[in-house]
């Protein structure tokens, strides 16, 4: 099943698909698709970020929804506002060229009257982070009672930000004739309750290895120098990019900070994006990146969830990341819709041993450049 119209894929949401570049299904979406479309069953995935999970949850998520009928006959939670706005956008593409989906996204930093007011229109796939889902439950605004399926991305991170009890009630609330679809990058002990409490026994269970989870067309390159000489080899890479946009990646907010002023003054028009912005300044900064407004964002992982913004070039990782996930998603920015991309890693003594680690546990080739 090397293509969407193998696996059963509709013509109308292929070309929809070709239209964004996306000729081919991964690994993760050739095996999801193949498990979920066109059956009634609960499903876990554990894939990591970037592997193509929106598309091989959303296209048989669509295939189940009833045109004809104007309620929400479908959910997808998403951790953060970002990843849900991304999710949703991605939906609407898929459906360009077929029958009209109606989908609407919800989530936190968004006025809320807005929000009751748009529901209040035909829907039938909500997309929602669930604390500002369950602020409109609690309104009155929103019926879940005929859910057909619940998708669950990125599980695991919800989790870390204190969704719990709100995913929870979401599952009981939704209890019936619907399916659960998790897909979670890890599955810490939280995860396991959650699977064991909610979703049959029987249920498909998909693991993507880890050789599967980086994009081919991303080119990995790496250099040794001492921390005091990154700014400089930075500076350097950016010359040689001419014009073209990326990501510099940081571990800590302050990192985001001082990286950012250390740059400003060798003329690399760039904007800082990081969690004690308030929502109002990171779409700022963000509508300022995708118009190309400025070339170089610089970020944390965690601030990058969601990030979807379409011809970046290169990754730049100031720091290596804490998990080997993260290297992952961090590389997935750049090198999508079948273009080529770099991710550009710089190395101290320090690293030496993760650089390899990684390369061996990624199944990647790292080059050295002078």
């Amino acid at each position: 099943m090397n293509t969407f119209k193998d696996l059963g894929i509709a013509d109308d949401y292929i070309q929809g698909l070709d239209e964004l570049g996306i000729k081919k299904p991964t690994d993760v979406q050739r095996r999801t698709i193949a498990a979920l479309l066109g059956r009634d069953t609960d499903f876990i995935g554990q894939a990591q970020t970037g592997t193509g999970k929106t598309a091989a949850f959303g296209l048989p998520l669509l295939a189940r929804i009833d045109a004809g009928q104007k309620h929400i006959q479908g959910v997808v939670l998403a951790p953060t506002r970002e990843l849900a706005k991304q999710v949703q956008k991605h939906l609407f593409r898929y459906t360009k060229y077929s029958a009209r989906i109606f989908s609407e996204v919800v989530c936190g930093g968004d006025k809320i009257d807005r929000q009751i007011e748009a529901l209040k229109r035909p829907t039938q796939v909500l997309v929602a982070t669930p604390g500002r889902l369950m602020d409109l439950i609690r309104r009155k605004a929103v019926d879940l009672s005929r859910v057909e399926t619940l998708v669950l991305d990125e599980a695991d991170e919800m989790l870390k930000l204190g969704f719990r009890e709100d995913i929870e009630s979401l599952m009981r609330l939704t209890a019936g004739q619907r399916n659960i679809w998790l897909f979670s990058a890890t599955m810490p002990q939280g995860v396991k309750k959650m699977i064991s409490k909610h979703i049959a026994a029987d249920a498909p269970f998909l693991k993507i290895d880890k050789n599967h989870i980086v994009n081919p067309d991303i080119r990995h390159l790496y250099i040794n120098c001492r921390e005091g000489e990154k700014l400089e080899r930075i500076v350097e890479f950016l010359k040689e990019c001419g014009e073209q946009q990326g990501i510099i990646f940081c571990r800590t907010r302050q990192d985001t900070i001082d990286f950012g002023a250390a740059l400003e003054p060798h003329g690399f028009s760039n904007a800082v994006l990081h969690g004690d912005l308030m929502q109002t300044e990171r779409d700022k900064v963000m509508r300022m990146f995708k118009k190309g407004r400025v070339r170089i964002l610089i970020t944390t992982d965690v601030s990058a969830r969601g990030i979807d913004v379409d011809d970046l070039s290169f990754v730049i990782h100031h720091q290596l990341p804490e998990k080997n996930e993260y290297y992952t998603h961090r590389s997935g920015r750049t090198g999508r819709a079948g273009k080529s991309g770099i991710s550009f890693v710089l190395v101290t003594k320090h690293d030496e041993k993760r650089i390899v680690k990684l390369a061996r546990e990624l199944n990647i080739q790292f080059r050295e450049i002078a």
